[in-house]
C-alpha cells in the first residue's frame, strides 16, 4: 500500500501563473524584433483553422501543439533542423497566449531554458499592427 500523500487539484488559472513565473514573457513588438535579428524562433501552435481564418506570421515555424516537444528536442530523433540546441530562444504562440504558456513550460521541463511565450498570442500580434500574410488555400 502507498503511503504518498495526494496534492491538492489545482485549478487552471493558479497553474498559469505558476508556469509563467518560471520565466519571462515576450510582448508581440519585443518579439518581433527578436525573430528579425535572428535572436528568436517563433513557433505558431495554432491549430490549423485558426491559421486559415487569420493568416501566418511570416517566418514562424508552424508546429502543432500536439508535436511540439518531439520537433524542438534537441536531443530527440523527430526533431526539426531549427532545434539547434537548448540555449535556442523559442517564442511559442498560440491564439491568445494561455496554451503557449503550458508549452513553454513544457520546453523548459526538457532543458530549453529560454523558451518563452507571446503575451496575448497570435491576437496581440495582429493588434499591435506586425506583419500577418494569408494563407495560401490548400488546392487538392
Amino acid at each position: 500500500m502507498s503511503t504518498t500523500t495526494r496534492r491538492p487539484p489545482v485549478g487552471i488559472d493558479t497553474l498559469l501563473e505558476r508556469v509563467r513565473a518560471g520565466y519571462q514573457r515576450i510582448e508581440a513588438p519585443e518579439a518581433h524584433e527578436a525573430a528579425q535579428n535572428g535572436d528568436a524562433l517563433l513557433v505558431d501552435i495554432r491549430y490549423a483553422a485558426l491559421r486559415e481564418r487569420d493568416g501566418l506570421i511570416p517566418g514562424a515555424l508552424v508546429v502543432e501543439r500536439n508535436e511540439l516537444e518531439w520537433r524542438l528536442d534537441p536531443q530527440g530523433s523527430h526533431r526539426l533542423p531549427e532545434a539547434t540546441g537548448h540555449d535556442l530562444r523559442v517564442v511559442v504562440i498560440c491564439n491568445e497566449g494561455y496554451a503557449s504558456s503550458l508549452a513553454a513550460a513544457s520546453l523548459h521541463q526538457l532543458g530549453l531554458h529560454r523558451a518563452t511565450d507571446l503575451v496575448g498570442g497570435f491576437q496581440a500580434w495582429r493588434t499591435a499592427g506586425l506583419p500577418v500574410e494569408p494563407v495560401e488555400p490548400v488546392r487538392p
